[in-house]
């Protein structure tokens, strides 16, 4: 994250996380949408080349969310805290809650 932060400050010319973070959200959104789809295609793919397979997509969508993270200026820190925060809470309570303090009902 380090890293990611300096070349966030920086924009070393020629790295490809510059292009990524002068892209901003769209850009970075689009390789998080596609990585993602690739983990789900190779997590469903038999035997040991497919895990090898889902560990290397896997690797690429962590990449490009660090990088979204990076050019929004948020921190590992406030990501542990906010699921520390979640701990102990369904996730059905808490989407109930958030959707109830939005005036969404279902």
């Amino acid at each position: 994250m380090s890293t990611l932060a300096e070349r966030a400050a920086e924009r070393p010319a020629g790295s490809y996380t510059t292009k990524l973070l002068d892209g901003g959200a769209d850009a970075i959104g689009k390789k998080i949408r596609e990585e993602a789809e690739e983990l789900i295609e190779a997590a469903g793919e038999a035997g040991a080349d497919g895990r090898a397979h889902a560990v290397y997509e896997a690797g690429d969508l962590i990449y490009h969310t660090l990088v979204m993270l990076a050019w929004r200026g948020i921190s590992l820190d406030e990501v542990a805290a906010e699921l520390a925060r979640r701990e102990g809470t369904s996730g059905l309570a808490e989407k109930a809650a958030r959707q109830s303090n939005d005036g969404l009902t279902k």
